[in-house]
């Protein structure tokens, strides 16, 4: 009897019998061939990892978002040839990184939430497995009472598969809504872990300036939202096949054993030489998303100084840099679709050759009346359902190593924000470091708690710094000791690369390579003794190793305040411009003070890296940033940005002159006691230069100015001359300090020839 030829029931997510039209690959199987090797998570109702093929198309269609220029040029971490080649990483570190980067979640202190709601996926999970064993018996009389014309049973057994079909549906969508939910809220957890270690200590000044690891922007926007969206899938999908290997393994070992063996000895022999065939694929995944990053961080540089590269009509060579990395993207995605085709070959010839084995296997005790056709169609499903389980590898492989490679790079971030990356261990086990030291104006503590008397006027103290470049080890600076008092005001002269602003990294803590003491004198002194109750010795007040300055906010909050010569304009209105950063946390909080409580993801609510020493003045009112804007000379951007709540891109709406004069305006607002200024007016004409220093001077604020003008001589009573370390021996002194009154108008250095 020749048999009709049918399409089975379709339900989505649920594992269904096998067609009777036996050399037609199954549902599950069929599915992994004509999806690639994602769809194994789909045929278990699991989201599918990105497959290698659509990555770069994924990618593409992303929007790259600004990024600041200090996290940004991680893109420009390593030479574009640096890490062509690279060795792979071992499967025992792969796993320590995978436990280390998803651990933390599931002990954190949203880890009730997380496991209340892991746990109902599992248990929805668990529904689910048992609805497919229900629907393989459910196949087996279906097909049964096709196969023996009974309408009435037919009908019978279809009723029961429309009610199965109402009462399965609720599983399996509510087990991927909590899911995905439970990712996106590990995501967002993981987000805010990362991010507050990333600002914390200025690890991401350490990894710009350094040039440590490529593109941490990608690693917390792309690598997260992979790992936690992969990782739980894979976990879901390795306790269903574990499941459901025990609940098919009965089925198919009771049908016949030889044919269970038979695919056990197949699988594992199909995981073994998939390993085989695709062992560089973590590596080529690995670059992948590396050059891809590299790529897309050189469009956001295009945007970024679009004006510049059209000044100097350099389209052409942005153009060929572009398509230089674009080119090295695609030869590698070129190796991996190679590789991965190397690998489909056996993995296609895989699935389709054993879809004849269960039926020729079983064929014989049908013919000869041991078994019901319906029970053909069971083993076939049952076989299918373990073979599934046992080829996890082999359907997934690419799949796999695409995690894998977001395993390594997540893993080498989180080696990174813990202290942990070699670079940085070997650097601090080979230079001294130096000392930054807050003391108040009426006492000071010591390193060992006591109390000293400090000088009422004394403002900054510098004592025998010898500053060197923290990864090349060049000294710049060498036995520098000065002192700075109030109304003292210390101009800062040399040539280029001497070292000037390098000094200025120092006194912010930006740069500790180097031996010496920079000790500021702060004018309330309960801030000090505020900030040690509870510590565990002086650190706070000398600060040492990974404690040195734990952040700038701790510094900004003693007083200390930097003006760089391109200032840093937020994301943000106009008056988020004036008030940052000494308010910026307020104004970003004060709106959600009454929703915090109510907040379903509260950790996105601490934003705050660090703890702050100090009292801010109170926020200024409206009309006192309108004030201000007049006194620095910019009253005329409110009408022209419709007032103070107006949002733009201020880097390139204001020009440089408008923005080192919004920079000054922050300034006035925030009245620190010492202010260091990097060139800050290099592109103000000499009357507004003159207007501001007299402003910042009338407030009573102690400043240090690195600045090459001549006319900056009058607003200065000290001049500090650094030459360069490589005019003079090393272990001599290359600096020299003098009352400007002592430098004449044509003098360019004060260094004797």
């Amino acid at each position: 009897m020749q048999l009709p030829i049918t399409t089975p029931m379709c339900f989505p997510s649920i594992k269904l019998p096998a067609l009777p039209l036996l050399l037609r690959p199954s549902p599950r199987l069929a599915s992994a061939s004509a999806s690639g090797p994602g769809s194994a998570a789909r045929r278990l109702g699991l989201p599918t990892p990105p497959s290698v093929a659509s990555a770069m198309r994924r990618r593409g269609r992303r929007r790259a978002a600004p990024t600041p220029r200090a996290a940004a040029s991680g893109g420009e971490a390593a030479a574009p040839d640096s890490q062509e080649k690279r060795a792979g990483t071992d499967l025992k570190t792969l796993a320590t990184r995978f436990w280390k980067v998803a651990a933390p979640y599931w002990w954190s202190e949203d880890k009730t939430q997380a496991r209340l709601r892991l746990a109902a996926v599992f248990a929805l999970t668990l529904g689910t497995t048992g609805i497919s064993v229900g629907f393989n018996f459910l196949g087996r009389d279906f097909y049964n009472a096709l196969a023996d014309k009974d309408q009435e049973k037919f009908t019978q057994q279809l009723l029961y598969y429309l009610g199965a079909f109402a009462g399965g549906i609720p599983f399996f969508v509510l087990r991927d809504y909590a899911k995905e939910t439970l990712s996106l809220r590990w995501r967002s957890w993981m987000t805010s872990y990362y991010m507050k270690r990333y600002f914390n200590n200025r690890t991401f000044y350490k990894i710009q300036s350094q040039s440590i690891i490529d593109n941490p922007d990608q690693r917390i926007n792309d690598d997260l939202s992979a790992f936690t969206g992969t990782a739980l899938a894979f976990s879901l999908t390795l306790f269903n096949a574990a499941v459901d290997l025990i609940s098919f393994s009965n089925i198919l070992y009771g049908i016949y054993p030889p044919l269970f063996i038979v695919l056990v000895v197949y699988s594992l022999g199909g995981t073994a030489i998939s390993v085989v065939l695709g062992k560089n694929l973590v590596n080529l995944n690995f670059m992948q998303e590396k050059k891809e990053a590299d790529f897309r961080y050189g469009l956001v540089r295009v945007r970024e100084n679009a004006e510049s590269i059209a000044f100097y009509g350099g389209e052409e060579n942005e153009l060929q840099l572009l398509l230089d990395r674009f080119r090295r993207a695609f030869d590698n995605l070129s190796e991996l679709l190679i590789a991965s085709r190397n690998l489909e070959f056996f993995t296609s010839g895989y699935r389709y050759l054993i879809q004849i084995l269960p039926a020729a296997v079983v064929a014989p005790m049908y013919f000869s009346g041991k078994i019901e056709f319906g029970v053909i169609n069971q083993s076939v499903s049952a076989f299918n359902h373990i073979l599934s389980d046992f080829s996890l590898i082999v359907f997934q492989f690419q799949s796999i190593s695409a995690f894998s490679a977001v395993i390594d790079r997540l893993g080498e971030f989180d080696d990174l924000l813990d202290g942990n990356e070699s670079s940085l261990s070997s650097q601090n086990d080979t230079v001294d470091e130096i000392n930054i030291i807050f003391k108040s104006r009426s006492s000071a503590v010591s390193s060992n708690g006591s109390l000293t008397q400090s000088d009422p006027c004394m403002v900054l103290e510098i004592l025998n710094l010898t500053l060197i470049t923290p990864r090349s080890g060049n000294v710049l600076i060498t036995d520098l000791t000065l002192e700075l008092k109030e109304k003292d005001h210390l101009l800062v002269m040399g040539p280029s690369g001497s070292g000037k602003t390098s000094l200025l990294r120092a006194l912010a803590g930006l740069w500790t390579s180097g031996t010496g003491d920079i000790i500021y004198h702060v004018r309330n002194s309960m801030q000090l003794q505020n900030a040690n109750v509870g510590s565990d010795g002086p650190s706070n007040m000398k600060l040492e190793g990974k404690e040195v300055l734990q952040s700038s906010k701790q510094r900004r909050d003693n007083g200390i305040f930097f003006v760089p010569q391109r200032p840093y304009m937020v994301l943000g209105t106009l008056r988020q411009q004036l008030l940052y950063p000494t308010w910026s946390e307020d104004v970003h909080h004060s709106p959600n003070n009454d929703a915090e409580s109510t907040d379903p993801l509260p950790f996105l609510s601490e934003v705050s890296t660090s703890e702050g020493v100090g009292a801010k003045p109170e926020m200024p009112s409206t009309a006192e940033l309108v004030r201000v804007l007049e006194v620095v000379r910019l009253g005329y951007i409110l009408p022209r940005f419709n007032g103070l709540d107006s949002m733009h891109d201020w880097a390139s709406v204001l020009s440089l002159g408008e923005q080192q004069r919004l920079a000054f305006a922050r300034l006035l607002l925030a009245k620190p006691t010492l202010v260091l200024l990097d060139e800050s007016t290099s592109a103000l004409d000499e009357a507004n230069e003159a207007h501001l220093y007299s402003q910042i001077e009338a407030a009573g604020i102690t400043y240090i100015s690195i600045g090459h003008r001549k006319t900056l001589h009058k607003f200065h009573n000290k001049a500090l001359y650094i030459s360069k370390s490589e005019l003079a021996d090393s272990t001599l002194r290359n600096w020299e300090l003098k009352p400007t009154s002592q430098i004449s108008a044509e003098e360019s250095s004060p260094f004797s020839s």
